[in-house]
């Protein structure tokens, strides 16, 4: 491979069937057309330069020793410099502003804009979480009606607010959990259950709160071994943790049963409540025997995913749980509303609190926007449609690709494996980089790790038909080539050098786990070419 002016590799020979005009005709500074070759900002080349004016700053003597004595390496570019360049590296992701985002268990569905509207109003924007509390009644009281329907949605009596993400909530609901047997005097018991196909954070909090973690087998239809699960409770059990609908994207059919059998043992039942967008306004958790779930708000209830940074998992609680969930607690005084900040009075049995301050306030505005936008009846249509896209891409599919489970509907994903590409040179990756020369992001994949050569598919309820049939055409296509390899025809490197159209070539991943590059380190300017 050769390099271009810029110290970019150029395009590898064409393969058959490629668009021969970006081989014949390479550009010779590494962009194409309207898509920019942007270097790093540490390799612009601009330390003397700044896009704003700063004061002068004080002398700090009494800094001693540690006042700075040599420039620190920060890159200096101007306004449009600086706007350029993150545009320019915009434009090399992918977006949900432009076109379908198919993770699966992840839910990477539209943001309205009228959630953000209202999370930047003042009040909810500029606030702080050390104002005093009767400056902030209005922040305040949103805070209680967002729990109030939280409440009411998962049929529970109480909500814990301030976790900041899904696993953050497993840690609150395990907490609450090892805080109740406490009480009850079952401390001893020291086991969790978790399905083979759960998600990865469930054991992985489990452990970290200093339980021992023993896999639940599966069923040949993909739910909980119900038959398994029996002979693995007893006295030592604290809690299982299932997914529901699971990460095979299955509604566990047995789950009434699965929290009557964890209660008759004495054990609590937790929810990982990632996928309760594909029955929020049809099933009440609290209904099915549940004892505390985390929900994803940027999941069901539309944030940015994790937040844009500050996320929100709040967790809902049984009355077996709620005297230990977490403070800070919103409760409605004669004079206002009020944040119980102390473990005592009514909160005299939480187990304290998850974070210092009360949660995330934008995400909170975002999510309950969201709530009132839909309506009690418009949030049975999130789950609905959500289950119908699913199943619309299953059936559309499922001629040439593999469902890993095939016998009956789908939840809110639709889960295939790598059966179908037997015999073809073509792994699930390669397929999945060949679909990013299509214009569309990979789906999840070898997740979960129950499925051989998983391909998950999430289409979100935010997806219309045509652009789902725009997904799928682009599927079909290359599921069509892959066919036509099996039948001893075809061409295998369009997928085995896949991507040859994005910004850069496919990335060696064994020596990029392995030997990562984290920090950029100055290099000596190569001469250039004589012309």
């Amino acid at each position: 491979m050769s390099m271009n002016t810029v110290g970019r590799p150029t395009r590898p020979e064409a393969p058959q069937g490629a668009d021969i005009n970006d081989y014949v005709h390479p550009t010779l500074t590494g962009a194409r057309g309207l898509l920019q070759d942007e270097a790093l900002i540490f390799e612009l080349n601009a330390w003397d330069k700044t896009g704003v004016d700063l004061p002068d700053a004080p002398a700090a003597d009494d800094l001693g020793d540690l006042v700075r004595k040599a420039p620190i390496g920060l890159p200096g570019l101007s306004e449009p410099e600086a706007v350029r360049h993150y545009v320019r590296l915009s434009q090399k992701n992918h977006a949900i502003d432009l076109a379908l985002y198919p993770l699966g268990s992840c839910t990477m569905k539209h943001n309205p804009r009228l959630n953000e509207k209202m999370a930047r109003l003042p009040g909810f924007s500029d606030i702080h979480p050390l104002q005093p509390q009767s400056t902030v009644q209005g922040a305040i009281e949103l805070m209680d009606r967002l729990a109030h329907w939280l409440k009411t949605l998962t049929g529970m009596p109480a909500v814990a607010l301030s976790p900041k993400a899904g696993a953050h909530g497993e840690l609150c609901g395990l907490l609450a959990i090892r805080a109740a047997h406490e009480a009850n005097g079952q401390g001893h018991r020291k086991t969790v259950l978790a399905p083979t196909s759960a998600h990865g954070t469930n054991p992985a909090t489990a452990a970290f709160c200093g339980y021992t973690v023993v896999e639940i087998a599966q069923t040949d239809d993909g739910r909980v071994d119900l038959a398994d699960l029996e002979v693995k409770l007893g006295d030592h059990v604290a809690a299982i943790m299932v997914t529901n609908p699971n990460t095979c994207g299955l509604f566990e059919r047995d789950v009434v049963e699965i929290a009557r059998l964890t209660h008759a043992a004495g054990a609590y039942f937790y929810c990982d409540g990632a996928n309760f967008n594909a029955i929020v306004g049809r099933v009440r958790p609290g209904d099915l025997g549940v004892d505390a779930m985390h929900i994803n708000l940027h999941k069901t209830f539309s944030t940015p995913h994790g937040g844009g940074g500050p996320g929100a998992g709040p967790v809902v609680l049984s009355a077996a749980l709620a005297p230990f969930a977490p403070t800070p607690w919103v409760v409605s005084r004669e004079f206002g509303f009020q944040l119980v900040e102390e473990a005592q009075g009514p909160a005299a049995q939480a187990f304290g609190r998850m974070s210092a301050f009360h949660g995330q306030m934008g995400m909170f505005v975002r999510a309950y926007a969201y709530m009132l936008s839909h309506g009690a009846d418009g949030l049975r249509q999130v789950a609905e449609d959500a289950v119908l896209n699913a199943n619309y891409i299953k059936a559309r599919l499922g001629d040439l690709m593999s469902p890993a489970f095939p016998n009956g509907p789908c939840m809110h994903e639709a889960l295939f494996d790598d059966a179908w590409l037997e015999g073809t040179g073509v792994t699930t990756l390669d397929f999945a980089k060949a679909m990013i020369d299509e214009g569309f992001h990979p789906m999840t994949m070898y997740f979960p790790l129950v499925v051989h050569g998983a391909m998950l598919i999430e289409p979100t309820e935010t997806e219309s038909k045509q652009e789902l049939d725009r997904f799928v055409t682009a599927l079909r296509a290359l599921a069509g080539a892959v066919a036509k390899i099996k039948n001893g025809g075809g061409d295998v490197d369009r997928f085995k050098g896949a991507p040859y159209h994005a910004p850069l070539k496919r990335l060696d991943e064994t020596q990029a786990a392995r030997k990562p590059r984290l920090r950029w380190k100055p290099v000596a300017a190569a001469p250039l070419a004589a012309e």
